[in-house]
């Protein structure tokens, strides 16, 4: 029997089958026997075969071939992989430049893993209506540089409802995964596009400015016209998994394309002679936070870690 997986509990998978019945389900041991390095070798968005028990419930017998999906370095195993969802055709990053802020490191990561996995992003800006002047000038330079990359970016407030209704259409006939750090508004965001559902809202902790984790398990949600969206527990930092160094740079477009004039093939973009992409930093063609994030990724690649928050 075929079906979608459309919530993971940890142990417990829930899965709406092709003729709509939602049966809980668990793997078989011996799934984490094939070679799967990941905490979660199922995830929700994937399309999987279950066989039914005496008791109502089923297991998981086979995966079938993803078209994509977004992975990232378990923070607890960070030799393991975690693999966000299954199956999508875009995802929203949900961002906030302050209470708390996300920082361009953690968005560069992020859009470096969906470039490597082929899933479109689109950037969400939250909370406008709660930032001073300086911070909206801030945000709309972010907005600049982000949409000049080839970034679609949105500015929203959940709490007040403004500009929700972009992104619902922007939601139609699509899987969209969203994510972001704890406190950045996501559930709120969810709750504003579908006010029916039950879905916590947190607060954010006043010591840190942190958010709090309200989500603690990947969920799927229909959505008007024939969508989803795909919640995630809120991330603190976002570790890239099985990325080569000489492959980083492809995973930034516009370094990717400056990089064709850098005098030598294998140029890392550091301390070459020749080299086209630091020039084109120099003279503020590509963004110092950007280049400063490349870096960021190289060395990190170098000394094999994992940056558990940015």
């Amino acid at each position: 029997m075929r079906g979608l997986v459309i919530k993971n509990t940890g142990s417990w998978y829930l899965v709406r089958t092709d003729d709509g019945r939602e049966i809980e389900c668990k793997i078989k041991g011996n799934f984490r026997l094939k070679g799967i390095r990941s905490t979660n070798p199922v995830a929700v968005g994937d399309y999987v075969n279950i066989i039914l028990n005496q008791e109502g419930t089923a297991f998981i017998s086979e995966i079938e071939d993803r078209k994509n999906y977004i992975i990232r370095r378990a923070s607890n195993l960070s030799k393991q992989s975690h693999i966000l969802a299954a199956n999508l055709d875009q995802c929203m990053l949900i961002v906030t430049v302050n209470y708390p802020e996300t920082s361009t490191t953690f968005i560069d990561r992020f859009l470096a893993s969906a470039e490597a996995y082929r899933v479109p992003v689109k950037i969400i800006f939250n909370k406008v209506d709660a930032y001073n002047e300086e911070e909206l000038h801030y945000l709309d330079s972010l907005i600049n540089l982000y949409t000049t990359i080839g970034y679609p970016c949105f500015k929203v407030s959940a709490r007040k409802g403004e500009g929700i209704d972009t992104i619902e259409k922007e939601l139609k006939g699509r899987i969209t995964l969203f994510s972001g750090h704890s406190g950045v508004g996501k559930s709120t965001l969810i709750k504003a596009i579908l006010p029916d559902i039950e879905i916590k809202t947190g607060e954010i902790s006043t010591y840190h400015n942190k958010g709090m984790h309200t989500t603690t398990f990947s969920e799927m949600f229909p959505v008007p016209g024939n969508g989803y969206i795909i919640d995630t527990p809120g991330i603190k930092g976002f570790g890239t998994f099985d990325m080569e160094e000489e492959e980083i740079g492809h995973y930034f477009p516009e370094i990717f394309k400056v990089s064709a004039d850098c005098r030598y093939g294998n140029c890392t973009h550091r301390h070459e002679p020749g080299c086209a992409v630091r020039e084109a930093v120099e003279k503020h063609y590509i963004s110092e936070s950007r280049y400063a994030s490349y870096l960021n990724m190289l060395k990190d690649k170098e000394e094999g870690k994992y940056r558990a928050a940015y």
